[in-house]
């Protein structure tokens, strides 16, 4: 399988997630009732995590936007974790879940999206494999896949940014915030009655 048609699959894996997603967010609420603190706060912490979000995936993108396929990319924040992408899309999908009051629900997009990815990026892998060869087998027993380890960071002096593919990841990573109005007007929906509250969570 070539790693265009895994990044298409990914993509139309990720609209069917966010489609369902939508539909849970729309009918799910926090038993914290909103305007107290708790609630707020949690929405808080939300939107922090989005925000480093689209300043993590903006970041992963000046390395690698546009060199996926033409080289193994080995530094700055691909010295640490092998896909930072992924693991602020976490962050992301966690602040996400986070937008209705609910540190449980934070939780379960956050899983879901991590499900998402592991599925995906063990294809990458098996494409990045047989591109790279041994060099990316070496990369693999050093380099955690999701998470970091910041002993292992390091950079290269200087780094060719191509704008048009970092700009494309910020735009793309700007979806995450319109969660925060969608929280809002689903929030807004239930209290006068247009959409039932099927699932109150923590």
């Amino acid at each position: 399988m070539k790693i265009h048609t895994v990044q298409a699959v990914r993509k139309i894996v990720l609209y069917l997630a966010v489609a369902a997603g939508v539909f849970v967010f729309a009918v799910t609420n926090s038993i914290v009732p909103s305007g107290q603190t708790l609630h707020e706060l949690i929405e808080w912490v939300g939107i922090v995590l989005i925000v480093a979000c689209i300043l993590g995936r903006t970041w992963a993108s000046l390395y690698i936007g546009g060199r996926k396929i033409e080289e193994l990319v080995q530094t700055g924040p691909y010295s640490v974790m092998r896909n930072p992408l992924y693991f602020f899309s976490f962050l992301g999908a966690a602040g996400v879940g986070m937008q209705v009051g609910s540190v449980v629900l934070g939780l379960i997009c956050a899983g879901l999206a991590w499900l998402v990815f592991y599925v995906v990026v063990l294809q990458e892998e098996r494409v990045l494999a047989g591109r790279y060869g041994a060099s990316y087998r070496d990369y693999i027993a050093r380099v955690p896949r999701f998470f970091p380890n910041p002993a292992l960071w390091h950079d290269e002096p200087t780094l060719t940014i191509r704008p048009p593919r970092v700009l494309m990841t910020f735009a793309d990573a700007l979806v995450f915030l319109l969660a925060v109005p969608l929280a809002e007007l689903f929030e807004y929906l239930q209290d006068t009655g247009v959409i039932p509250v099927l699932l109150r969570l923590p």
